[in-house]
């Protein structure tokens, strides 16, 4: 891995000893052992306002009026990442809010009433992203809007969706647990962020017919 590479874990729960903060933390270790340059941050740090009317609120010279730090959030950690991995707990079947939250206010920026939207965009876009997932319940199905949601988030900017962790816990830092082991899960999801296979084929995409390399021994 490119040791100048950067990966944002952004962590949508509250708890800072949760089951979200310890599969975070497995993240970031798996990733610094990999070379990467790892940032973990906590949402509710940088938001305490969700999105509003832009063209009620927004200042005069285009910035966004809400008071609070997500735009040092945006620009110094999330922009500038080459991998984004989300950290939430499962709330009634979604995300939590502090990262439905983040979704959301990214729209003040590459609004077109933005000035630099374009830039924004730019950046925003082609990134490796992953999601992972504390939740309460064991059955498939408690998890699967989240993820058709983040893999429609991965297209719409052009980013690879490269993997999916999920831990299933309830009492704090329940998940190290859990016998599917989602700890050395996280960990290894963090190491090969930027080196996991990742294809999404159309009807027309060029393709060899094989999917690994064929062994050269």
């Amino acid at each position: 891995m490119n040791e100048s590479r950067k990966i944002l874990v952004l962590v949508g729960s509250p708890r800072r000893t949760g089951n979200s903060a310890a599969l975070a933390t497995a993240v970031q270790r798996g990733a610094e052992e990999a070379g990467a340059a790892v940032s973990v941050r906590f949402i509710d740090d940088y938001i305490t306002s969700f999105l509003r009317d832009c063209r009620a609120c927004r200042l005069p010279n285009g910035e966004c009026s809400i008071d609070d730090r997500f735009r040092s959030l945006f620009f110094e950690d999330f922009l500038p990442a080459d991998g984004v991995v989300f950290c939430s707990p499962v709330y009634w079947y979604g995300l939590s809010a502090q990262v439905k939250a983040f979704f959301d206010r990214t729209f003040c920026y590459y609004a077109a009433s933005y000035p630099d939207s374009a830039t924004v965009i730019e950046r925003m876009s082609r990134k490796r992203l992953a999601l992972v997932l504390a939740s309460e319940e064991t059955y498939p199905g408690a998890s699967l809007g989240i993820i058709h949601q983040i893999q429609e988030y991965a297209r719409y900017t052009h980013s690879e969706f490269v993997g999916v962790v999920r831990g299933i816990g309830n009492s704090r830092n329940e998940v190290t647990r859990d016998p599917g082991d989602p700890i050395q899960a996280a960990e290894q999801l963090g190491r090969e962020l930027f080196a996991r296979c990742y294809s999404d084929y159309r009807l027309d995409t060029p393709r060899s017919g094989k999917v690994w390399p064929a062994d050269e021994r």
